[in-house]
């Protein structure tokens, strides 16, 4: 049947594409909320007690409300002239986003409490995003789809791993892997939409353009994260030679997130890629299974 526009006239429904997307994949919005009935709040350094990882990860937390806000912005741009499967998987991509930058604005306030000055990240953050505005949409598209893979690696290494989140405050680390298996589960569809939004294009000028901002945004990405996370270290006390060292050490090393993602960030650029060539479902699966176990262990402490 065909779709109806605004003046009552008829127009063709959107042709779809074949991706490796799972035909029977669903994404499902948890409106999860944390660290908020707790009556004792975490310490200064949440994670394991370690400064260096505390200040990693709170710089990242940073990004995530003005970043998912891009997001959802970027791919609705192109949600209404998509088919009609791929609408819903950005409705809900966007459920999701919007419940994600809830909890990171509340674990930023509480980053804030804990003593930080986060004005000085905010504000760069700011400015990055403000350069966005008067892009093509399509330009923003492709950020999004790109910092989408990047956020899905990095989710695969915080639920596959305990080590990242060992000894961490649970609440916290219970939001990061909340967060990380919903990144994994909407893994494709800025990558979808991307594909739909640019069909016309030649393989070889869809590749040109996705590398090339790859590269660029790798660069920014790391580079921001590096120093944001050497600024909190700063209102620690911490500068000099020896931290910075110690932060490329667990960024490379022990637990080495930024080294752990290098081979599925390389599969980026190979032809025919798609987030959704490897399936990980099971990591969804295995991080749900650990926030039911701890719901019954809840309920059972309660009616003890």
């Amino acid at each position: 049947m065909p779709l109806m526009n605004k003046l009552g006239s008829a127009q063709a429904e959107p042709e779809t594409i074949e991706t490796p997307t799972p035909k029977d994949h669903v994404i499902t919005p948890r409106d999860r909320r944390f660290g908020r009935d707790t009556e004792e709040q975490p310490g200064r350094w949440w994670l394991n007690d370690d400064p260096v990882a505390t200040a990693f990860y709170n710089s990242l937390s940073l990004t995530f409300p003005r970043g998912e806000a891009f997001f959802i912005e970027s791919v609705k741009a192109f949600r209404d002239v998509t088919p009609e499967k791929l609408q819903k998987e950005i409705r809900a991509f966007v459920k999701q986003e919007i419940i994600h930058t809830r909890e990171h604005v509340a674990l930023n306030r509480r980053v804030e409490e804990s003593g930080y000055d986060t004005d000085k990240i905010e504000k760069r953050i700011a400015e990055s995003l403000e350069l966005t505005k008067g892009r093509p949409a399509i330009a923003n598209l492709a950020a999004t789809m790109i910092l989408e893979h990047f956020t899905a690696i990095m989710a695969q290494q915080f639920i596959a791993n305990p080590k990242h989140f060992e000894n961490a405050d649970k609440e916290t680390a219970d939001l990061w892997r909340w967060h990380a298996l919903e990144e994994i589960e909407h893994k494709g569809v800025a990558y979808d939409t991307w594909l739909y939004a640019t069909r016309d294009w030649s393989r070889w000028q869809r590749w040109k353009v996705k590398s090339l901002m790859m590269l660029i945004i790798t660069r920014n990405f790391w580079t921001n994260r590096y120093r944001d996370s050497l600024d909190l270290l700063a209102q620690d006390g911490f500068a000099g030679l020896r931290t910075k060292m110690k932060l490329l050490g667990f960024l490379l090393f022990t637990p080495g997130v930024a080294r752990k993602v290098i081979l599925p960030w390389i599969k980026f650029f190979l032809p025919g890629f798609h987030p959704w060539n490897e399936d990980d479902r099971h990591l969804i699966d295995l991080a749900e299974s650990e926030f039911e176990a701890a719901l019954l262990d809840n309920v059972q402490t309660a009616t003890t």
